[in-house]
């Protein structure tokens, strides 16, 4: 009974690998035609869709949208109930249907075209009404469904929401869409936590430990505890960061027979010590700190200052892993 289950779990991946396969090898100049559309849009990206591709439309939306180019779903029912308001003629319809003729998407058509808002049709159909009057047909090219009764979208589901991500992506690497401004869109949640920035946690003012070449060690042991951090920046009279004194320097210098009433903070300090900016994210700081075998890290502003710094135990705390 097992090997059955597993044997026919398999048939449906073969099929729908071998449809994406297809659908890979089909996309042509239509595709980048898209895109540019897409990239050129002054609003937003419409989808549109019903039953399952209404759930393919939602999520193409929602890409989207958390990768830099602006989506909204719109059911295309509740669109001639007066949804239909939400479209700009600035904006891009982008319909989903696998057979390109849902009564309720051909019935925005009208409406659209009066908008002037160009279409991008995702069918299976190639004769269809959507294709006809599209602006940019995407063609699946899905011959089989993985459905044994071939009545439920199983392989042009998939195709369609492949397709979605494929133009998603695309747009995401042609805006320079980065990790920072991933994490602007997903503040929540365990995804969330791990697309904090350094400057959500860090220690700023007169929480800063911080000391001249020249303080006198006394002082800058002083500091150092005071703080609380176990280190402490080093800067010259400009302000600038030169080093850091960590308790690690501390024992090193008096393995060495250093003296700290005769000394400075220049004598025991660590030149050019590893920082971080404070819209880096806090995951690659603690990555940082983990390649180095350190805990602490100073962050920079873009003159070299010092303007925080941050704790390993900051960033475990926020349950960045």
């Amino acid at each position: 009974m097992k090997e059955e289950i597993l044997k026919k779990a398999r048939r449906v991946f073969d099929i729908e690998i071998g449809e994406l396969l297809r659908l890979r090898d089909c996309i042509d100049d239509n595709l980048a035609r898209a895109v540019e559309i897409i990239l050129s849009c002054e609003g937003k990206v419409i989808t549109t869709g019903v039953g399952k591709s209404g759930h393919i439309a939602q999520k193409i939306a929602s890409t989207l949208s958390s990768t830099g180019t602006p989506a909204h779903f719109l059911h295309p029912s509740e669109a001639l109930h007066g949804d239909l308001g939400v479209i700009d003629h600035k904006d891009v319809l982008l319909a989903v249907s696998n057979s390109g003729e849902s009564p309720e998407v051909v019935s925005l058509i009208p409406y659209v075209k009066l908008l002037k808002v160009p279409i991008i049709a995702i069918t299976n159909r190639e004769d269809s009404t959507l294709a006809r009057y599209a602006d940019v047909h995407l063609f699946l090219n899905v011959k089989k469904e993985a459905c044994p009764l071939e009545l439920a979208p199983t392989s042009s589901s998939t195709a369609s929401l492949v397709l979605g991500d494929a133009i998603a992506m695309v747009l995401l690497e042609l805006r320079g869409f980065t990790k920072e401004d991933f994490a602007l869109r997903h503040p929540a949640g365990s995804l969330g936590r791990k697309l904090r920035v350094v400057r959500e946690l860090y220690h700023t003012g007169e929480e800063v430990p911080v000391v001249y070449e020249d303080t006198p060690m006394p002082d800058v042991i002083i500091e150092m505890t005071s703080k609380g951090f176990g280190a402490t920046a080093v800067i010259d009279k400009g302000g600038k960061l030169v080093g850091i004194i960590t308790d690690g320097d501390l024992r090193r210098f008096v393995r060495r027979g250093g003296n700290f009433n005769t000394s400075t903070a220049k004598d025991v300090m660590t030149k050019n010590p590893k920082t971080v900016k404070s819209d880096e994210l806090a995951a690659e700081a603690l990555k940082k700190m983990e390649e180095h075998k350190i805990t602490v890290l100073i962050v920079i502003d873009d003159e070299g200052r010092p303007e925080g710094i941050i704790h390993m135990h900051d960033i475990l705390r926020a349950g960045v892993l």
